[in-house]
């Protein structure tokens, strides 16, 4: 049958985003090449034109600049075209990128739904309650007996009134302690000399007797 008729030609794969956004680029390398080397041409004609009297030669050279010119501003727009189609397909390349990935992301997190569904029911929750429980008992248990071992053994029975009444005897001691410290520190200051309270005044640390504006003090004739 192949011989008769032939085999077909192998179907060729879809065009790529990504192939054309590279020739596209290619080709817009290429003019921008062109644009160039038309810019040193124009760039040699105004030297020239420079240097040239007026006359047929100079307005020869400037005609040509003038064709060279057109052909920068065809050239130039054909790029401008070119970097429009770039953008726009690399913007859909974009796009679609951006979709494939959503699509992947909502499969993979269906496959994760699927999995927590099949994980979940593994999971007992009466089971777990009755775990709680039986763990909130063991605690209570274990309290129980903690009360157990903290109670007290062979302590003498004694009344309440009498320990009441102790604890006040108790804190009247204190507080006759705390009074008679005082009167201690009372009796054991330094005491005044007589002479100094009589003439008004009071000794320094040297013994002198001075004024309240810290002179010394002179002393009074007899």
């Amino acid at each position: 049958m192949n011989r008769l008729f032939g085999r077909g030609k192998p179907k060729e794969p879809p065009p790529n985003l990504t192939d054309c956004i590279s020739n596209v680029d290619s080709r817009g390398e290429s003019i921008e090449k062109k644009i160039s080397k038309l810019d040193a041409e124009l760039k040699k004609y105004r030297e020239q034109m420079k240097k040239m009297r007026d006359g047929p030669s100079k307005n020869m050279v400037k005609q040509k600049a003038l064709r060279v010119l057109k052909q920068k501003k065809t050239y130039e727009s054909q790029l401008d075209n070119l970097r429009t189609q770039s953008f726009n397909m690399e913007q859909a390349n974009f796009t679609t990128q951006m979709l494939k990935d959503t699509k992947t992301t909502v499969d993979a997190m269906k496959t994760g739904v699927k999995e927590m569904k099949k994980e979940y029911k593994k999971v007992n929750l009466d089971e777990i309650e009755d775990l709680q429980d039986q763990m909130e008992d063991m605690m209570e248990q274990a309290n129980e007996i903690q009360d157990v071992m903290g109670r007290s053994y062979g302590m003498p029975d004694v009344d309440e009134d009498e320990l009441e009444a102790e604890l006040e005897a108790l804190g009247d001691e204190m507080f006759m302690d705390e009074d008679e410290g005082y009167l201690d520190e009372a009796v054991g200051a330094p005491s005044v000399p007589s002479d100094s309270i009589r003439d008004g005044g009071k000794p320094n640390e040297e013994g002198v007797l001075v004024d309240e504006f810290g002179l010394p003090k002179i002393p009074q004739s007899s």
